[in-house]
């Protein structure tokens, strides 16, 4: 297996650099691949080139449908013209420490439209999820994202809490919470995610690219920078 991925990023090195006519086998017998063994950053660099092709080609596959928000649940300006997409769960300890990263991204740009996708990966994230669907629903989906998190570990206790502590209507956002189309929102939203191969939270989208993990305020600025040039 090792030996077949090796041919493979050498047929990636040599096709980029056009030097297709050179035979395979010679190449992996010969200088060539002693060199490129001695400067294995090539064929990183190829490698995560391919899976930066792959991951793009999975993304114009899905189409306008993962820019689409659930209704009221965005951050920063619903109208922006930048467009960065997050999954999230609230038990995710990485989702808690890209908030503020997130936070500082739509305070600095008034462009800047964040769609959150409600991912509840982690064993009893889903109560938090409906209910931060259903706070978007009354045009508060901000305000319970950041309690939600204040309010640590989504038991149905701390659910309750934090949608008390936004002044939701509760009758009306328990309704919400247990509607059909709240549960159809988090069924696509773990097909989006699974069609795009993220395997966890939190998992982000700018312009072209998607990325996983909590990888930080200067790579997300980066991301969207991008895109928009």
């Amino acid at each position: 297996m090792r030996n077949t991925l090796f041919t493979a990023l050498l047929a990636l090195v040599f096709g980029f650099l056009g030097a297709a006519s050179w035979s395979l086998t010679g190449l992996a017998d010969n200088r060539t691949r002693a060199y490129l063994l001695d400067n294995p950053e090539i064929l990183r660099d190829v490698a995560q080139a391919l899976s930066e092709q792959e991951a793009r080609e999975r993304l114009s596959a899905i189409g306008d449908e993962l820019f689409e928000p659930f209704p009221g649940v965005v951050l920063g300006n619903p109208q922006g013209s930048k467009v960065m997409i997050e999954f999230t769960d609230y038990n995710c300890p990485y989702c808690e420490a890209s908030l503020a990263d997130v936070q500082r991204l739509v305070a600095e740009d008034p462009e800047l439209k964040v769609v959150m996708r409600e991912w509840p990966i982690f064993e009893g994230s889903e109560g938090a999820a409906r209910m931060a669907l259903a706070a978007g629903m009354q045009g508060k989906y901000r305000e319970f994202h950041e309690a939600m998190f204040q309010f640590g570990p989504t038991t149905p206790e701390a659910v309750e809490a934090a949608a008390q502590s936004i002044g939701l209507d509760m009758d009306r956002a328990r309704d919400d919470a247990a509607s059909e189309a709240v549960s159809l929102e988090l069924v696509r939203n773990l097909s989006l995610a699974r069609s795009l191969g993220f395997g966890g939270t939190p998992a982000f989208v700018a312009g072209d690219f998607p990325v996983e993990g909590a990888v930080g305020y200067d790579r997300l600025k980066e991301l969207i920078d991008n895109a928009d040039s």
